[in-house]
């Protein structure tokens, strides 16, 4: 709405406009309304150059100065269009209210319910938005001179409010539908791109589901792999246990082993000891002078008993080996 060409449109029928106005009303042109006219054109003329601030500022004092209802709602509406233009929705759509009491039903202002849509469309209002388009489109007769560029743009609206929504596939539909109905519109390469874009968004949704399905995959993949760590870990652990009371064992039974053995050649000494002492007559009286033999058999019963002794110390040591082991 604020290119040039339609700008110029716009500014020409308005001037058409007034002055058939001004001329039922019996108001001469050159009059008192000149100064009205200067300055609406004024006006425009910033709109215009997309100086909306600007145009909204000059227009409001031309709505103040207007000499009657006709005037005020021509001014009304180029102050809606320049709200649009600087993003100022909710001010405009109130100036829209305004502009349909004034001057209800006014064929010079057929489009205000497009603009009341793209008004609510902008400050998210998609629902309303697109019952707006949708009614603005159904009394569009596209054969009607001036009427067929309006068709194609409310369709394309209505697809922009179905795509805001979520609703992917009818907004495709309607934005096919103006490909193939208007190619000569000037919604066409929008339209077009519009579909490019949601089968861009459409081919990234799927590889974001197969993305988010493969790490899920990759996380139970992870999770049996800890799983089974944890049972390995286990098992090795009662394996370990296992060979641990495998080797004490083996080495308790050699201990005992040892320990019989060494019982048997402590007996087995002790017994040598006691025979040969009785067969030398031995006696422990300091008084008696031991001959050459028994000073021999002496020697050997002490060499014996040392033996006896290492057999207790080495039975001993076992014994005490046994009690720390667990």
């Amino acid at each position: 709405m604020n290119k040039n060409s339609g700008v110029g449109k716009k500014r020409r029928f308005f001037l058409f406009f007034l002055s058939v106005l001004m001329v039922a009303n019996g108001v001469p042109l050159i009059a008192q309304n000149q100064t009205f006219v200067s300055n609406l054109e004024r006006g425009v003329d910033l709109y215009g150059a997309g100086r909306w601030g600007e145009a909204i500022r000059e227009l409001r004092r031309v709505q103040v100065e207007a000499a009657n209802i006709g005037q005020r709602a021509e001014a009304l509406y180029w102050i809606i269009l320049a709200e649009l233009g600087a993003g100022e929705y909710q001010t405009a759509l109130r100036d829209m209210d305004e502009l349909e009491r004034l001057v209800p039903g006014n064929p010079r202002y057929a489009d205000i319910p497009y603009y009341r849509g793209r008004a609510n469309y902008y400050i998210g209002n998609y629902d309303e938005a697109l019952v707006i388009f949708s009614e603005y489109a159904d009394h569009i007769i596209s054969d009607t001179p001036g009427e067929g560029a309006r068709k194609p743009t409310a369709l394309y609206w209505i697809g922009e409010c179905l795509y805001s929504l979520g609703q992917l596939e009818d907004a495709d539909d309607i934005f096919l539908l103006v490909m193939e109905q208007y190619p000569q519109s000037t919604k066409y390469e929008a339209a077009s791109y519009r579909r490019i874009l949601m089968n861009q968004k459409k081919i990234e949704a799927e590889l974001l589901a197969m993305l988010k399905w493969s790490h899920e995959e990759s996380l139970k993949t992870i999770e049996e792999y800890q799983r089974r760590e944890r049972s390995y870990d286990q098992a090795i652990i009662a394996y370990q246990k296992r060979i641990a009371d495998m080797l004490r064992d083996g080495r308790l039974a050699e201990l005992e082993a040892s320990n019989a053995e060494y019982r048997r050649l402590l007996t087995e000494a002790e017994n040598r000891i006691a025979a040969l002492e009785a067969g030398a007559g031995l006696s422990d009286s300091p008084s008696t002078v031991p001959s050459q033999g028994a000073a021999d058999t002496q020697s050997r019963v002490r060499a014996l008993r040392g033996e006896a002794q290492s057999a207790r110390n080495e039975l001993m040591q076992n014994q005490n080996l046994r009690e720390e082991r667990p």
